[in-house]
């Protein structure tokens, strides 16, 4: 059974940080392309960040220098460090997962991300 479990998410004030935590289960973690998606109320759901099974990191516009994307393939777990937060960063966070190949993705539950101006 495939398990992505997302945790740290939480409110915080304009310019604090979190760092959201997905750990993997049922999954050969490191073939997998990983990434975190957000989606805001009324809004779709927008990729944050990417890694590859590489470590080749992407990520979208508004959150380049605030947030770093990380891998730990000992542990299957994936990881967002989220530097100087704002307003319009609040939204549902979810991990994603699609394997090498292209065969198989998976998304996690979501966690909440709220933060306070």
């Amino acid at each position: 059974q495939v398990q992505l479990v997302e945790s740290g998410g939480g409110l915080v004030q304009s310019g604090g940080s979190l760092r959201l935590s997905c750990a993997t289960s049922g999954i050969r973690f490191r073939d997998y392309t990983m990434g975190w998606y957000r989606q805001a109320p009324g809004k779709q759901r927008d990729v944050v960040a990417t890694i590859s099974t590489s470590a080749r990191t992407n990520y979208r516009d508004s959150v380049k220098g605030r947030f770093t994307i990380s891998r730990d393939n000992t542990k299957n777990t994936l990881y967002l460090q989220m530097s100087n937060l704002k307003a319009e960063d609040t939204a549902v966070y979810y991990c994603y997962a699609r394997d090498v190949w292209g065969q198989d993705d998976y998304w996690g539950q979501g966690t909440q991300v709220t933060v306070s101006s």
